[in-house]
């Protein structure tokens, strides 16, 4: 795990998300949560993009390469836009990430087997689930290629935050500056939680400090 994900892992998608605010950054995914695990994920990106067979037929199963191709602690990343009826990601492709030591799969887009996913610790995240196989249905059009999550550029080694509020995406050439601007920003909410529990009343605490901790 490199220095930046241990950084980044350190914080919380909300101050990660004021970070991208202040510095007129996009990355806030919309509409995704936790299926499986209450495991708060970061990591560098393999994507992966999905789209409707139409008759086609992939030599590979969908998402296998990004698996093999994956380092411990990556998350892999997959565009699931073409259909909504069938999932993208299952139960054996967990098994195989987990076993390689994967931090997770964020989806745009349904998966299925989430109690497996469950029974083995191996964190999903996506727009929810679906017993529906992708078979004959959709098929691995790219890998290791920009993609989209929720209109988000995504593109490999990027860095992803997902915990229980969401999932914020960091662009591989702006992220040491957008989490130097989190950790400032989280430095500046401990302290008001420190006066807080000092006794110092919430509105006194909040008052003009919460609209202001954008600025530098």
């Amino acid at each position: 795990m490199s220095a930046l994900v241990d950084r980044l892992k350190a914080l919380d998608t909300c101050v990660v998300s004021d970070a991208l605010d202040a510095l007129g950054l996009p990355g806030v995914a919309q509409g995704l949560s936790r299926l499986a695990t209450d495991t708060k994920i970061a990591g560098h990106v393999l994507t992966v993009r999905l789209e409707e067979a139409k008759g086609r037929t992939a030599e590979r199963h969908l998402c296998t390469s990004a698996i093999e191709a994956a380092a411990a602690g990556d998350v892999i990343v997959v565009e699931h836009h073409s259909r909504t009826d069938c999932a993208g990601w299952g139960g054996l492709l967990s098994r195989a990430a987990s076993k390689k030591g994967l931090a997770g799969t964020i989806i745009d887009g349904l998966c299925r087997d989430i109690d497996e996913a469950r029974a083995f610790d191996y964190p999903v995240y996506g727009r929810g689930s679906v017993p529906r196989t992708a078979r004959g249905r959709i098929i691995e059009t790219e890998f290791n290629t920009a993609i989209t999550v929720d209109g988000i550029t995504v593109t490999p080694g990027d860095l992803v935050l997902a915990d229980g509020t969401g999932i914020a995406f960091l662009p591989a050439d702006r992220a040491d500056e957008i989490i130097s601007r989190a950790e400032q920003l989280f430095a500046k909410e401990a302290a008001m939680m420190t006066a807080i529990d000092a006794g110092i009343s919430v509105g006194s605490v909040m008052a003009g400090n919460y609209e202001r901790m954008l600025e530098d």
